[in-house]
């Protein structure tokens, strides 16, 4: 991507109101080198409001200039919702972010993911719990993702460090802005085994109000959430609410009733989250999103029984390594819908293909 191009990104980005479903639609009509310098009349055409339009014509060149100097500095990126390093989870959501500045490795942002989180003010045991889940998470090749905060956050982090395993942070301010200063440290290593990542600018102060935003990208980017130790009113909460809502598993570790600090986690588990005592009841749940995922990184065919004949060739070979929803499976094959579907049944019975949010992933090669 040229500099110009980057530049439109981050001028709609910039835009108020103007979100990633937002612009989503808006590419459908223009590119956004083209949309930036359309005039007012064909912009209100396009649905844009009278303030958005003088925000897009008048966009702060110092901080547009400021982002392409940041990306310049090495393991620095900025990833636009057409980037090929995009998460696909991430951009299902409904509100994808349609910028993210990233410190690190931007490969580890499409591979399997775990979200682990939970009290900042959390007991010693939900500490150790938090430490030793992600630590046998990162063992499996799982990507620990959580939100750098005190308390099960950190821990969730340092368990996945210890491992030698990957672990990604998404922070509620800019990536120049570390927060909590005391997690500095911290997030270097997370840069060096894993991601920083942020919606925000890259010198913008966390505040309150971007916290929740973070949340639903740290949902966006994961297969499962686990919550470790959350009170009834806990911000872990909002970030179980909307991997629910993205069609994603919650996991919840229980606790005593007696503890203020697992009401939140035994309310979760009432409602539908999976109770797990054990990493192994997690990998039960999302196994074979990770075994694929091993696959396609080193590149090995998964294994399967010798001159076994392979069901629905046709079928299969429009099921990829990313979600492929039923729709386009069944375009692709010239099929309707009705046909496809026992299809996929039975392909996923026998272990071939794995539904997934927004469709289907191939599991097995022949």
């Amino acid at each position: 991507m040229t500099d110009t191009e980057l530049i439109a990104w981050l001028q709609l980005a910039a835009v108020p109101s103007l979100g990633g479903s937002r612009i989503q639609r808006l590419l459908s009509h223009a590119s956004p080198s083209q949309l930036v310098v359309m005039t007012t009349e064909q912009l209100q055409q396009c649905g844009l409001t009278a303030k958005q339009i003088q925000a897009l014509h008048h966009s702060n060149q110092a901080r547009l200039q400021l982002a392409l100097q940041w990306q310049r500095a090495p393991q620095q990126h900025i990833l636009t919702l057409d980037s090929p390093h995009y998460p696909h989870l991430l951009k299902q959501i409904a509100s994808p972010p349609p910028i993210l500045f990233v410190r690190g490795d931007i490969a580890c942002l499409g591979a399997p993911q775990i979200a682990v989180i939970g009290s900042r003010s959390a007991s010693i045991d939900g500490r150790e719990s938090a430490f030793h889940f992600s630590k046998a998470l990162a063992t499996n090749n799982y990507v620990v993702t959580s939100g750098l905060a005190l308390g099960i956050d950190g821990q969730a982090h340092q368990g996945a460090l210890q491992a030698g395993g990957l672990t990604i942070a998404v922070l509620g301010s800019g990536l120049d802005q570390i927060y909590p200063a005391r997690h500095r440290s911290l997030a270097a290593s997370i840069a060096e085994q894993g991601a920083l990542v942020s919606e925000f600018w890259p010198n913008e102060q966390p505040r309150p109000q971007n916290f929740p935003r973070r949340n639903r990208i740290i949902s966006g980017l994961s297969t499962g959430v686990l919550v470790i130790e959350a009170a009834q009113k806990s911000g872990s909460l909002i970030t179980a609410r909307y991997a629910l809502e993205q069609g994603r598993e919650v996991f919840a570790l229980p606790g005593s009733i007696h503890n203020p600090a697992s009401r939140g986690c035994n309310a979760l588990i009432k409602s539908g989250a999976k109770l797990v005592e054990s990493p192994a009841d997690i990998y039960d749940e999302v196994g074979s999103l990770t075994e694929c995922a091993i696959s396609n990184q080193i590149g090995v065919p998964l294994a399967t029984k010798e001159n076994e004949e392979l069901p629905f060739p046709a079928l299969l070979a429009n099921v990829g390594t990313e979600a492929t929803p039923v729709d386009v499976v069944a375009e692709r094959c010239k099929q309707p819908i009705h046909q496809i579907l026992p299809q996929l049944l039975e392909l996923e019975l026998s272990g071939w293909v794995t539904a997934v949010p927004g469709g289907y992933i191939r599991t097995r090669r022949g």
